[in-house]
Parts: C-alpha cells; structure tokens; sequence
C-alpha cells in the first residue's frame, strides 16, 4: 500500500491522466501486483457516493484513505466522519454510502486493476459527453446534475440493495436528446409554436438513440429512462403513452425530481416558482402525473432535508 507522503510526491511529480467532474477530480496514480491506485479529490461542498457490488473473485480490494480533509458519510441512516488517516473498506458493508465534503477532501482510493481500469477510462468518455452538453446549453448541464443526485439520493431510499449505475447514468443524461435540439428554439424567451413543442419532445426520443449507440455499455443500459422520463403515471405523457407500472421506476424517479427542478428554477420564458408552490404541483400531480410511490417519498425526503434544494 502507498503512504500519504508517496501519493503526495507522486502528484507534485507527475502529470497524471485525470476525469474532472462538476464535484471531483480522479487522478490516476498507477497499478502494482493487481491493484490500482488514484487519487480522488472531492470538491467543497460536494456529495459522492461509494455503492460497492459483490464481487467472487478471491482478494478483492476496495479501499478509501483519507489523506486531506474531513468526510461525514451516511451509510443506512447513519453518519460519521472520517478523518487524516482513517481508512474505509467499502466490502465490509454493501450499503450504499453517501459521502458529504465540506471543504477539500483528499482520499487515496485503491481498488482490483482488473475491475476498476476499464471503469476509469469509460469515465473519461462519459465526461466528454458530459462537457458536450454544457457547451450547447449550460443551463442543461447543471439541471443534469441536480437531477442525478436527488435521483441518486430517492433511488437509495425506495431501492436500496440496488446498484446506482444505472440510475445515476440516466438520471444524468436524461436531457441528452436536447443536443439534436436546434438551440433557438431551446432558448426561445416566448412560448413556443405547436411545431417547435413536437420538435422539442423528440428529445426523449433523440436522447434514447444516442445512448443505445454509444460505445459505452453503461450508457447503452440507461437509454429506457432517457426514452421514459416524460411518460405520466396516467398514460398521457410522451413520446409511447406508457401508463402506470409500463413506466420503469428509475423513469419515474427521474420524472418527478426533474418536474420539481424545472419548476423551482428560473427560464428564459418564465420565473421559478417557490418551494412551496412546486410542494403543492407535486401533490397535485400523485397518481395522474407521477407514480404515487415516488412522489410521497421525494416529499418525505424534502421534509427532511427542511424543503432545501439547490
């Protein structure tokens, strides 16, 4: 295993491949006997998250440092922090971990070469298309974060044994199709015409596309909730007319944290609407719009966190 001097040498000495995202910085240090080694910065005020998977192969290796910093995690309702030194073993416990930084934090992640490399290089691709979606439309590009980790955050909460790579890949990319969307009409300040409404929700259908052709299989998996998120509970949405359970939860998460971001957020053509006005469309909405179960529980879950959204 390296110290935390050697990983501190290592980065003032190398320049090191890296994916930079709107929260992190991985930093890929190198591999030795069969283990991996990078170097995660979490950003201030940042969430991450660890959701580890059961693996058969013998030796398996899964390992979180910390080496500047202070990180409180929330593991099954839980919290505590982590500090200099500390180290995680995310095998010893399956749930997911939902990690919280403050300020900087600084961890050294060690994980099976075999496992994590092919993961590292495909986040590479994935951020490419990440940043291809704010260069057309920044708007988009921070709505698709938000929607991902409160998506990520009600997946854990009516979902919790299962794995977050799909809805975190959809629930990111689920406005993808808007980059086959001509871009004056994404941005038009008045009400759009009935022709360019049709055009714009293609994108659902676009966006789905896309994603079944990109090389990244991660992405191919997740294109039913881009195709998805603007189908309602009572079959009146688009672009299929699905209704009820023909929606897939993860859709329907999406669904409703996208619905409530929109309305809580300030357009080119309108102003965003207070919390407690976007609370009440959501109830409005239960059973005709949204699936009733997601609904009561993204309520629930804003009650805990005192009505705040970003």
């Amino acid at each position: 295993m390296l110290t935390i001097e050697q990983v501190q040498d290592i980065k003032q000495k190398m320049h090191l491949p890296k994916v930079v995202t709107d929260k992190s910085i991985t930093t890929y240090i190198g591999s030795a006997n069969g283990i991996t080694y990078c170097l995660y910065t979490l950003l201030p005020r940042s969430t991450s998250w660890i959701n580890y998977i059961p693996n058969e192969h013998v030796g398996f290796i899964e390992n979180y440092t910390i080496l500047f910093g202070e990180l409180e995690i929330e593991r099954d309702r839980e919290k505590m922090t982590l500090s200099r030194g500390d180290i995680l073993d995310a095998r010893l416990n399956h749930a997911v971990h939902t990690c919280y930084a403050k300020d900087t934090v600084e961890i050294l992640f060690e994980m099976t070469s075999f496992v994590f490399e092919p993961n590292f290089f495909e986040r590479e691709i994935i951020q490419r298309d990440a940043w291809k979606i704010q260069e057309v439309d920044g708007y988009t590009y921070h709505h698709c974060a938000r929607i991902r980790d409160y998506s990520i955050e009600l997946w854990k909460r009516i979902n919790p044994q299962k794995s977050l790579a799909i809805i975190s890949i959809g629930s990111y990319f689920h406005d993808i199709g808007k980059l086959a969307i001509p871009l004056e009409i994404l941005t038009k300040p008045s009400k759009l015409t009935e022709d360019e409404w049709k055009i714009i929700k293609k994108h659902t259908t676009f966006g789905a596309e896309m994603m079944r052709n990109h090389e990244v299989e991660r992405l191919r998996e997740a294109a039913f909730i881009v195709e998805q998120h603007h189908e309602r509970y009572d079959g009146k949405g688009y672009p299929y007319g699905l209704k009820g359970i023909e929606i897939s939860l993860e859709a329907s998460i999406v669904s409703v944290v996208d619905a409530f971001d929109a309305m809580t957020t300030n357009r080119v053509y309108r102003g965003a609407l207070t919390i407690e006005e976007a609370l009440q469309e959501m109830k409005n909405g239960r059973g005709t719009q949204f699936n009733p179960l997601v609904v009561d529980e993204f309520l629930k879950m804003l009650e805990e966190k005192n009505n705040k959204w970003y």
